[in-house]
């Protein structure tokens, strides 16, 4: 799936109806909802189940956006806050807290990688279709994206995020018809952005980018999908600079460990509350326990002008890892089955086996469900082997976040 698919849906006319990136690609290209990983592809009868928001009550990171901090006990002494370095943090940490710009709302970060960390961005004047309709409005049927937005007053949609790439990461001067500007007294670059992000197609003024330099040779960018040409413009955008301040780091966690990984795959990002990399934060509020993408060879980092897996083809041979509340599937439980399933019938080049494929296993009630899969991402990896990773996976409590583990350490077995 393609950065340009999930613009076409988050910023479309119609909501996504399930828990999963591709049935939000799938509401983008107005087909028939599937598999996340290609269920009805592979040849397999599902189940689509309309998941209902807030059905999870789930733990936040912190003092989240949402959430109020706990007063110190009486008569304890406030602690001076520790003065965080922007470099000091190793890859897959969080070193910056959500934050408000005028009408802008920076969410705390839920992806992370070996070059960067994400967080969406909201804003009072738009809708941001990233998470699931409810029961209700699936069944009042339409168009519920126009239902929400003629109740908001005629609400234009966004898709928007925050990149905070680690130092030397981040290329300003690959960003195509990229000008040169100064905001806040820091070095940025601003572009427009195609439409659909196809190379090949007109600009869209609605698409925007702008890129900052937050500290030496670390640059931080803003991208905004709007349906709105006027809003947010860049002097919004612009008004995130400032607000962009290290906090204390704090290593991602992932609600699971890995026992197995081939040879050759290394980590590439994380999601913590969220799938992976951008499809996390196409559905960043679908209620989603955690995810990884891991890749073969490793990735650089250096040189980057967007996330990983925003461009064509960017990962070319992976496989990920979700893990899922059961209403985020369009399968039936089965509450402690494994099953595989293949992908691709074609050989990759050097393989015995054919590649693709993803594997499913549910927990002992049926609530929460793993699921590792090669779909989309090259299909190297033989259904054998993937189900071996699978099985190598321990889950902890998807609900206590105090038994999750630093992505760093997860990810390696």
């Amino acid at each position: 799936m393609q950065l340009h698919e999930f613009v076409d849906a988050v910023t479309g006319q119609e909501p996504p109806m399930t828990r999963t990136a591709d049935d939000i690609v799938a509401a983008g290209r107005r087909a028939q909802r599937r598999r996340r990983a290609g269920f009805a592809s592979a040849g397999a009868a599902g189940l689509v189940v309309v998941a209902v928001a807030g059905a999870f009550a789930l733990p936040t990171l912190g003092a989240g956006r949402d959430t109020t901090a706990a007063p110190p006990p009486a008569g304890a002494a406030a602690a001076a806050p520790a003065e965080a370095r922007w470099s000091d943090a190793p890859p897959f940490t969080f070193t910056f807290r959500g934050y408000d710009a005028g009408p802008l709302h920076v969410q705390d970060p839920i992806v992370a990688s070996v070059g960067y960390q994400i967080a969406s961005v909201y804003s009072d004047g738009h809708i941001s279709n990233d998470k699931p309709v409810t029961a209700d409005e699936a069944e009042a049927g339409g168009d519920a994206v126009e239902r929400k937005r003629r109740t908001a007053g005629g609400k234009p949609t966004l898709w928007a995020y925050l990149t905070v790439y680690r130092p030397g990461v981040f290329d300003p001067a690959g960003i195509k018809d990229g000008r040169k500007v100064t905001v806040a007294g820091h070095r940025a670059v601003q572009a427009t952005l195609p439409v659909g992000l196809d190379p090949s197609k007109p600009l869209d003024e609605g698409n925007k980018l702008l890129a900052w330099e937050y500290a030496p040779d670390a640059w931080a960018a803003v991208t905004s999908f709007s349906s709105s040409v006027a809003s947010p413009s860049f002097q919004d955008l612009g008004g995130l600079v400032g607000g962009l301040k290290p906090s204390r780091p704090k290593p991602a966690p992932v609600p699971f460990t890995v026992g197995y990984v081939p040879a050759g795959y290394r980590p590439l990002q994380s999601g913590t509350h969220a799938m992976p990399g951008l499809s996390g934060i196409a559905t960043a509020r679908a209620g989603d326990y955690g995810g990884a993408t891991f890749t073969r060879p490793a990735a650089p980092t250096s040189g980057l002008t967007a996330p990983y897996d925003a461009a064509e083809n960017g990962i070319k041979d992976g496989f990920h890892i979700f893990v899922t509340p059961a209403s985020s599937s369009n399968q039936s439980p089965e509450p402690g089955v494994t099953k595989c399933y293949p992908g691709s019938d074609r050989r990759a080049s050097g393989d015995d086996a054919a590649g693709g494929g993803f594997c499913n296993i549910w927990n002992a009630d049926g609530s929460v469900v793993l699921q590792v899969s090669g779909m989309g991402l090259g299909n190297r990896l033989p259904l054998a082997e993937l189900e071996k990773i699978a099985k190598g996976i321990r889950v902890a409590d998807v609900r206590d976040e105090s038994t999750w583990t630093p992505a760093a350490q997860a990810l390696r077995p």
